[in-house]
């Protein structure tokens, strides 16, 4: 059954309680200081790897790209792939381009990043998006050796995205200068 608009706003809603006890213990890279809680929601998929040449000679598995199911109180409210992009249900779709990390919380989780954000459509949840955090991630680290280049691992992950926007305010020009 597809989830209409008011069930993912509502959905999304209520995950931001949860934000908010998070982002107390927020590190300095991946703050979005300033900016206000769009939504966040939760994802689980994977992060898949290449094995390819590494600088130092050899091989090594190389970050390819992410895919992911996006979902609020366990419902489906899009994906998350290559990009890396974030694609919504409701039509908003956004890119993101990393910004600042931070290490998860074991060598086993994928960093925690800050993502400068661009929308890929002007309706929707995502719409105005400035900032996406990855918080909060389990899992998606590859390990062990690749032997053939190619070859594509799939290690499972989850986590939290927290999409942001700046104040309406900051983005209208200063109109107070007189010349």
């Amino acid at each position: 059954m597809a989830m209409n608009f008011k069930q993912l706003v509502g959905g999304i809603l209520a995950a931001l309680c949860l934000q908010a006890v998070a982002s107390a213990e927020m590190p300095d890279p991946i703050a979005a200081t300033g900016e206000t809680l769009v939504a966040t929601i939760h994802a689980e998929g994977a992060q898949i790897y290449e094995c390819r040449a590494a600088a130092a000679g050899g091989l090594e598995w190389q970050f390819r790209e992410p895919i992911a199911t996006l979902l609020v109180d366990g419902k489906t409210v899009g994906r998350h792939f290559a990009g890396p992009r974030w694609e919504l249900t409701d039509g908003s779709k956004v890119l993101g381009k990393v910004a600042g990390r931070a290490p998860g919380a074991t060598a086993m989780d994928i960093p925690l990043l800050k993502l400068d954000a661009v929308p890929q459509r002007d309706a929707g949840v995502l719409a105005g998006v400035t900032t996406i955090q990855r918080l909060n991630t389990k899992g998606g680290v590859a390990q062990g050796p690749c032997g053939t280049p190619g070859e594509l691992l799939s290690v499972a992950y989850s986590a939290d995205y927290a999409f942001h926007r700046k104040p309406r305010w900051s983005l209208i020009p200063d109109t107070t200068r007189h010349d």
